[in-house]
């Protein structure tokens, strides 16, 4: 490969693993925080441990996902430094909006909820977990208001020979905005689901003696997975309206994006008729029923699968464009890249990532085999659980 299609694969395999994280960690978010509003305001012991639980699989993803982003902002400055010259202006407001006002509020408030476990009042704790929820997924609105940027250019002119923003309103309401961001939101609610289906049908399917538990978690799932579901077909099938006006080539002798997107269109369907007419119509009865668990389990890597897929043809089908009808790959590569130095970029990046990816896999396996038990976060203080600070510290 030349080192344009080298620093291409560079930046779809560290955006491939990164998503991984990122799609769990905005399908648990709202998870964790309704079991936390059940435990709130009904008082179900079994909804705190829920919290816990689930909660501290989302801390590991959260904490591990965090380094997989920084890699992707080195990216930009190493290889595309192109883009930041012609459209850093435009392409670097939702990134620093981003950063700064939902990415800095997500991690102050995701402290507050892990170090407030039995010292803020009940309410204010579940309120953090909310706020956390919210700025994550006002984080995806931005990135996702940047991603479509580069598909279309909205609200940018091109003055001396770079973009400035001359509309920041139609930056917002971006057409391949508005119906792209629905659809993630459904995958990550079709991924979260899928993750509480499947962990669970694991624990019933051996044998826990926290069927209660585990009962109710497989059941939140199933009905998660199956809005979760609903809205990534919809909105994904929406898309094809903008794609058809702003990039009527997307899919057109582009292999890579057409299959793309027909394996994800494929995972999709399959989801929307397996867990609306069998899962979700049986789910009072799901959690007796051994011989489905090992189906749900098999299940639960498939949305994962599905995110990547979509991406690779959402990113895919704009080549030879990095900013659509603006600015091509080629242009955008930054100046003075060898092959050389792109492989070992890539090979680094890609073992870093790769790492942190298994060990997100085994954390988190670790944690569903051992179950809530052994969960460590939200302990209260004194004899029989650890402190706060080092049960924090154990959760990671």
């Amino acid at each position: 490969m030349d080192v344009l299609d080298l620093a291409r694969t560079q930046f779809a395999v560290t955006g491939s693993l990164h998503f991984l994280f990122v799609v769990l960690t905005l399908g648990l978010a709202p998870l964790v925080a309704i079991m936390q509003t059940l435990w709130t305001f009904r008082g179900n012991p079994v909804h705190e441990r829920m919290a816990r639980f689930w909660g501290q699989i989302y801390v590991i993803n959260y904490a591990l996902g965090i380094m997989t982003g920084l890699v992707m902002e080195f990216q930009f400055g190493l290889s595309w430094s192109g883009l930041s010259h012609y459209a850093g202006d435009v392409f670097g407001a939702p990134l620093a909006v981003e950063t700064l006002g939902a990415f800095f509020l997500e991690s102050t408030f995701l402290g507050l909820w892990i170090f407030g476990w039995h010292r803020l009042p009940p309410k204010l704790h579940l309120a953090c977990i909310w706020i956390v929820t919210l700025t994550a997924y006002a984080s995806a609105f931005w990135i996702m208001a940047a991603n479509a940027f580069l598909q279309n250019p909205a609200g940018a002119v091109d003055r001396g020979g770079h973009l400035e923003l001359a509309d920041f309103g139609a930056l917002l309401t971006n057409p391949m905005l508005t119906f792209a961001l629905p659809h993630v939101i459904g995958a990550a609610l079709l991924t979260g689901g899928c993750v509480l289906m499947g962990a669970s049908a694991y624990q019933l399917f051996r044998g826990s003696a926290e069927r209660e538990f585990f009962t109710k978690s497989l059941r939140l799932g199933v009905v998660v997975a199956a809005v979760g579901a609903v809205v990534a077909v919809a909105f994904g099938f929406a898309q094809f309206g903008p794609l058809g006006e702003f990039q009527p080539d997307k899919f057109g002798g582009k292999p890579l994006a057409g299959a793309g997107l027909g394996f994800m269109i494929l995972i999709g369907e399959l989801f929307q008729f397996v867990v609306l007419f069998f899962l979700l119509p049986t789910v009072r009865w799901l959690p007796r029923w051994r011989w489905a668990h090992p189906i749900m389990m098999m299940l639960t890597p498939l949305p994962f699968l599905a995110a990547i897929l979509g991406w690779l043809a959402r990113e895919a089908g704009r080549q030879p464009w990095l900013i659509y009808g603006k600015l091509t790959v080629a242009d955008a590569m930054s100046p003075g890249l060898t092959s050389g130095m792109v492989t070992t970029s890539l090979v680094a990046f890609t073992a870093v990532l790769g790492l942190l990816a298994v060990a997100d896999y085994l954390l988190i396996a670790r944690t569903v085999r051992r179950g809530p038990a052994a969960v460590t976060l939200g302990v209260p203080p004194g004899p029989g659980g650890p402190a706060p600070e080092r049960a924090t510290a154990l959760s990671l």
